[in-house]
């Protein structure tokens, strides 16, 4: 070891530059230096913040205790490879802190056998529920496109006055493409009548009210319609109290996942959507507008045992435009995206590869009587 840390000093970036070993500590993520033993013999200082450890106390502790991984499964002898190593979304107990999701990568280093270097990327709530924490860029885009379809409805409806005048000037000769005119004028009606619903900035009253009603009113409306092929399974919470919500807008939502999902379900051969409902203690967000902290204890989710969503839209899901399906409009996420935020809640996407599972997870803050 006082062989290794002593060549690393000597050696210079340039004659006058920090030595590698300063460069190391001024490295903005967490790393550390593994002796073959698994004992740690170095850690820099992001390290120390991310583990909420002295470097004293970090230095010759086993690096299986001191980054413990929380699946047990996962235990693949990621700690003894002597091969590059890289762990992505993995959870861990990193150091006196709590569980963390992490990107970890472990890298040997070259001609000292057993010796390797870990570094941890700690991953933010902000990724986890798909950067939406700012709104600034978010209301010049809305703002943008409520202008926008406001300009396009106009000339709509002048385009399918003049489609029936012309059906009825010719004793029904062009009617099949007058029809198709005024379908398709009524097709982008219907979508632009959808945007606005995201694109306007009103604050939504919400107030204290028991959300079954609700679930059962959207799960009724999909059994009926769009999900008429697809089981619908129900598990509820009977204890939890009631969330602070819009009624319709709850409504229209669940409607949204409950049309998501079946979409997802149309090659699937036993097809099943389950909706549950949870009190979570312990989950709060930061709000903006200096309100503080709002605590979302109220659980709902939905679950399909459907493919799950691309991965190359995963990071995009909820915002406008963005889908996985060839006919889609990709405005459907969006919509639930904005109308939970409006309840001061927010929504996740999760996909669970070892059961077939796609689950979309609302959290609501609780209503409280006045």
């Amino acid at each position: 070891m006082t062989d290794i840390l002593a060549s690393v000093s000597r050696l210079r970036v340039q004659q006058d530059g920090p030595s590698l070993a300063e460069q190391m500590t001024a490295l903005p993520v967490a790393t550390l230096v593994v002796k073959p033993d698994n004992s740690i013999a170095d850690a820099n200082v992001r390290a120390e913040t991310l583990l909420n450890m002295a470097r004293s106390a970090i230095v010759g502790s086993d690096i299986a205790r001191t980054i413990r991984i929380a699946e047990a499964g996962a235990r693949f002898d990621i700690w003894h490879s002597n091969k590059p190593i890289a762990a992505y979304d993995i959870k861990v107990h990193a150091g006196r802190t709590a569980e963390m999701e992490v990107d970890l990568m472990i890298a040997p280093i070259v001609d000292h056998e057993g010796w390797r270097v870990i570094s941890l990327h700690a991953q933010s709530q902000a990724r986890k529920i798909g950067h939406r924490g700012s709104a600034g860029g978010a209301r010049s885009a809305m703002g943008a496109a409520a202008i926008l379809a406001h300009e396009i409805k106009n000339p709509l409806s002048g385009i399918r006055g003049a489609a029936q005048l012309l059906e009825s000037s010719h004793d029904g000769r062009d009617a099949a493409l007058t029809q198709l005119i005024c379908n398709e004028v009524d097709r982008i009606a219907a979508l632009i009548d959808r945007m606005q619903d995201f694109t306007t900035d009103r604050t939504l009253e919400c107030h204290p009210g028991n959300i079954y009603p609700l679930i059962d009113r959207a799960a009724g409306i999909a059994a009926a319609g769009f999900a008429k092929n697809v089981r619908i399974i129900k598990h509820y919470d009977p204890s939890l109290p009631f969330a602070n919500i819009n009624e319709d807008a709850l409504v229209q939502v669940m409607i949204n996942l409950l049309k998501n999902a079946a979409e997802a379900l149309e090659h699937v051969a036993k097809p099943r959507i389950r909706v549950e409902t949870a009190f979570r203690h312990g989950v709060s967000v930061v709000m903006g507008g200096g309100k503080g902290s709002a605590v979302l204890p109220i659980e709902i989710v939905v679950v399909d045992n459907g493919p799950g969503v691309p991965e190359h839209i995963l990071d995009h899901l909820f915002n406008p435009f963005i889908t996985g399906k060839r006919d889609g409009q990709g405005l459907g996420l969006a919509l639930v995206d904005k109308l939970v935020r409006d309840m001061s809640g927010f929504v996740q996407y999760a996909r669970d590869a070892e059961a077939g599972e796609s689950t979309f997870r609302i959290l609501l803050p609780m209503g409280i009587a006045a």
